[in-house]
């Protein structure tokens, strides 16, 4: 590890991929300087990613800690350790849209910097044979405290905060995120995620995105999409394709029929029916696109591949801080979502750059055991292999040999 060895910490690194002044012409944008007086914007910033990278549980973990290195963290563009209520009210009064511009826009300026970063990384579920932009498009509940939240009630008794996202297939990284209370319908969100996405493209969703005057405009964009088709969806089948693939059971061309239903949609649509492979079992599903072309098989090829954000979400729930919220109200809840796909942007480039063989869990727990260690984080990633193999035990004793010994 000599190698590694520089004189900044690992902590310092890392805020570093931040680009200088961007925090401040952020801050002047959405008015936050105006409301911070000794506690900068930078210092929050830096707090709220040592929250994510330490896995803080409480504000006292943060501030303690943050506190008994003082003097490590000056270093850090100045940035300053906050008490316990100036970082509660910062989360509170300041406006979340500036953690959100802060994701966006360092994303673009690594991105920028490596453009290689935007391609950098394959899911395994990845359909190699397609050369187009594959989007897949999901939701994820994040459970909030009830009793304490009432802008985000959804239920008599439950809270929630629900994340919205579109992921690149391809990089594994978002294009598009949405961070609000659970309480609206998916559909309800489908325009503004698809609003950019470019002809040529494909999109994958759930059933509860269909929204079919939505999809008829998607079509109309030239833009092909997957999806599975709801239970109560209405049709005429207008032709039956032969298929040859056992696993396929049937591939139609079919017309809706629900007068609404054919009203948005006046096209016809493809139906394809298929015995999909869910935990090790058989299960038939049925999808339904816009591609009249595809082989059958392709299409639930795509749709399999939606379920490779259920992997992000996964990464971004059980390994970042997204449990234990610092605040309760909706701009402190956004500041931690925002913070914590901020975090992980970070952590991805890292092992882009380093060229991280292991999980993103291993790398997190790598990452945040040398926080306030003076390690050239690259270095230490590229050098970082996994563990000798064990000393294998036998049930065979063998005879040893020694040189100049007779037995």
């Amino acid at each position: 590890m000599s190698q590694t060895k520089q004189k900044f910490t690992v902590l310092k690194q890392i805020c570093e991929l931040i680009p200088g002044h961007l925090v401040s012409k952020l801050a002047k944008k959405y008015d936050v300087d105006q409301k911070s007086r000794a506690f900068t914007p930078w210092s929050h910033v830096v707090s709220m990613l040592f929250a994510q990278l330490s896995h803080a549980l409480s504000l006292n973990d943060i501030c303690d800690t943050l506190g008994h290195h003082k003097s490590v963290l000056t270093g850090i563009r100045r940035a300053h350790p906050p008490s316990r209520n100036g970082l509660s009210h910062a989360n509170k009064e300041r406006d979340s849209a500036m953690a959100e511009a802060l994701f966006w826009e360092v994303l673009e300026s690594l991105q920028n910097q490596y453009p290689g970063f935007w391609f950098g990384h394959k899911s395994s579920g990845f359909p190699r044979r397609f050369k187009r932009m594959i989007n897949v498009v999901d939701s994820t509940t994040i459970q909030l405290v009830s009793n304490c939240i009432n802008w985000a009630k959804h239920r008599r008794r439950k809270a929630a905060a629900k994340c919205h996202l579109r992921l690149n297939l391809a990089s594994f990284l978002p294009r598009f995120a949405i961070v609000k209370e659970a309480g609206t319908h998916d559909s309800s969100e489908a325009k503004a995620l698809y609003s950019d996405i470019k002809s040529g493209e494909i999109i994958i969703f759930d059933k509860a995105y269909i929204d079919y005057e939505h999809l008829y405009e998607l079509d109309q964009r030239e833009i092909f999409w997957v999806t599975r088709s709801k239970d109560n969806m209405a049709y005429d089948v207008v032709d039956e394709r032969p298929s040859y693939n056992q696993q396929i059971l049937t591939d139609q061309i079919i017309r809706l029929t629900s007068p609404n239903a054919q009203n948005d949609y006046p096209k016809l649509l493809r139906l394809v029916t298929a015995l999909v492979e869910v935990n090790g079992e058989l299960k038939v599903m049925t999808f339904l696109t816009n591609n009249m072309t595809w082989a059958a098989s392709s299409v639930c090829d795509l749709y399999k591949a939606r379920w490779s954000i259920e992997v992000f979400f996964k990464q971004l729930k059980q390994t970042l801080q997204l449990a234990n919220f610092l605040g309760y109200s909706k701009h402190a809840v956004r500041w931690q979502i925002w913070m914590a796909l901020l975090t992980y942007v970070l952590l991805r480039y890292l092992a882009f750059v380093s060229k991280w063989k292991g999980s993103f869990s291993r790398l997190f727990t790598t990452i945040r055991g040398v926080l306030w260690s003076k390690f050239d984080i690259f270095r230490l990633l590229k050098s970082y292999g996994t563990a000798d193999d064990p000393i294998k035990i036998t049930g065979t004793l063998y005879q040893a040999y020694l040189p100049g010994c007779a037995f």
